[in-house]
């Protein structure tokens, strides 16, 4: 039997699979994220880890096809990393230096890139040729995968569709990523958080039952909005609103059949599909009206399935 890694890099934590090389996954498990000193112990923890799997299962290395490994940044098709923010990485080809480590062979790719691969084959995407998700958390990823292929781009940044400009006026939100009036900036969890918050602060004597939450986030503006909280409405609309106008126009680049939408904010459910599908009609070119959406089903388990099918491409 031979045996494929599927590796996704966090802020936090990393998460690891091992699978037959038919796809079944048989183990998963997590370690902790070190970014301290350059992010230097992040690969050679990740390559103990695998090793230590190894020797758990009395699996030798000639039985494993490849390591297959998301990271949040840009990740070229060579595996040259242009700089993971998160994990204080810098540029360097990471194809290279797992291999090293490991003896193996090693195939990279952007965190929701690889998220986009597995829901594809796995998860809310399955049964469709060609499908964009758009995932939809702390920030706004995306990923195109057509025929089984991510499109990586010629800078590794393909499916960013989180930095797309919605907003070009000079006082537009900043940021993360250095410019202003980027898409996760109006449309996130965070985004939705954050705009709670100044609404209830720009207007404090208007009533809204999010004045009674301990905590603002997403998921409590989602709540009171099923409640029929005016204020909470109202932000609702502007988010559907900007990632109708975001996917939108991310179809007319890539017509996709599918949209599948995934991230924390997803977990709304129906919620979240009847409020943005009216705004994406409405921004959408005439000619998708035949695109369809769905709702990823892997969850927190769709980077490793993705890493997975991206380890078994270094066997083919």
């Amino acid at each position: 039997m031979k045996y494929a890694f599927g590796v996704d890099v966090g802020g936090t934590t990393v998460k690891l699979g091992l699978f037959t090389g038919e796809g079944s996954l048989l183990e998963k498990w997590e370690i902790p994220t070190r970014p301290e000193n350059g992010g230097s112990a992040i690969l050679p923890d990740i390559a103990r880890s695998i090793d230590d799997a190894l020797a758990r299962r009395d699996i030798p290395k000639n039985r494993v096809v490849g390591i297959g490994i998301g990271v949040p940044g840009p990740v070229d098709d060579d595996g040259n990393v242009n700089r993971c923010v998160n994990l204080n990485w810098g540029v360097f080809n990471l194809h290279e230096a797992l291999r090293s480590l490991t003896g193996l062979p090693v195939k990279a790719g952007n965190d929701a890139n690889v998220a986009a691969l597995g829901e594809y084959h796995d998860g809310g995407g399955r049964g469709s040729r060609s499908m964009l998700m758009v995932t939809i958390g702390t920030g706004i990823g995306g990923g195109f995968i057509w025929n089984g292929q991510i499109l990586n781009g010629a800078h590794g940044v393909g499916g960013e569709v989180g930095h797309l400009c919605v907003d070009p006026s000079p006082d537009a939100e900043e940021c993360t990523c250095g410019k202003r009036g980027c898409a996760e900036q109006y449309a996130s969890a965070r985004a939705l958080g954050r705009m709670a918050e100044r609404a209830l602060n720009t207007d404090p004597e208007r009533p809204s039952l999010l004045r009674q939450e301990t905590e603002i986030s997403s998921r409590t503006v989602f709540d009171c909005a099923a409640r029929g909280d005016n204020l909470a409405k109202e932000l609702l609309d502007r988010v559907y609103d900007v990632l109708g106008l975001t996917i939108a126009g991310s179809c007319c680049l890539v017509d996709p059949e599918l949209v599948v939408l995934g991230g924390g904010m997803s977990k709304a459910g129906q919620a979240l599909l009847d409020g943005l599908l009216p705004r994406f009609r409405h921004h959408m070119f005439h000619a998708c009206k035949g695109t369809r959406f769905a709702l990823a089903t892997l969850g927190n388990d769709a980077g490793i399935y993705g890493c997975f099918h991206l380890a078994m491409q270094t066997g083919s």
